[in-house]
């Protein structure tokens, strides 16, 4: 039995949601979080814990509810994140130090807590970065800047835990449509994806299923972009 710790699991339409079902059809035992409380927890056979993580105890708080309810952890996935629109004139301190904390700091502290709680051997990290390093994103600036973040780390990361026989990846799953375009939006950029369509939740899911398996354990410190082949 492999446990799986899924971060971002509120919304039916998420990217959290299709991961956490993914997992849960590959045999996981499987512990959602959510902030606020998930709208989806009547709907997957996981234990679901709610918490801030723009509380600095959080990210262990949910560590430890993994290992309280399984007796163990073997798989991280960091999917949470703050969206945070403000550009360059409107950003605020205040809106900096919230996103980062969320985006930035929260994974790094649910790295440090799953290590510390791993059963060790095979044990796999997935962090989610988004398309900040291979285009500009200055109506998003907050967000921007702590998805660098992520990607900056992936790999110091990796090998601050490689000795323990863990792996530690990131994955972007460029433009993906979890409910949040418009129509008219939705129509703008499908001519830049080769298959015609959005990215979907339930096409990353795969690839962060197979992060997570045994599979997977000759590949870390790697960001990879899952966008379809979406053209910028």
């Amino acid at each position: 039995m492999r446990v799986a710790v899924v971060t971002g699991v509120g919304r039916r339409a998420g990217i959290g949601f299709a991961i956490a079902r993914r997992l849960l059809d590959d045999g996981y035992r499987v512990l959602a979080h959510s902030w606020p409380e998930s709208e989806v927890a009547g709907e997957l056979e996981a234990h679901f814990v709610t918490a801030d993580l723009a509380d600095p105890d959080a990210p262990a708080h949910v560590i430890s509810a993994a290992v309280e309810a399984f007796g163990r952890v073997d798989v991280l996935v960091a999917n949470h994140a703050r969206d945070s629109a403000q550009t360059l004139d409107e950003v605020t301190a205040e809106e900096l130090d919230l996103t980062f904390a969320v985006n930035a700091r929260a994974t790094v502290l649910l790295v440090k807590a799953f290590t510390a709680a791993s059963a060790g051997g095979a044990g796999r990290v997935i962090l989610f970065t988004s398309g900040q390093h291979l285009a500009p994103m200055t109506r998003e600036l907050p967000y921007a800047i702590s998805k660098g973040a992520i990607h900056q780390m992936t790999q110091t990361l990796a090998d601050a835990v490689a000795d323990r026989g863990i792996t530690v990846n990131a994955v972007n799953p460029g433009p993906n449509d979890t409910g949040w375009p418009s129509d008219e939006l939705r129509e703008q950029p499908t001519p830049a994806f080769p298959a015609g369509r959005w990215g979907q939740p339930s096409d990353i899911a795969p690839v962060v299923a197979w992060l997570a398996s045994p599979e997977s354990g000759w590949v870390t410190g790697q960001v990879i972009n899952a966008e379809g082949g979406f053209r910028r």
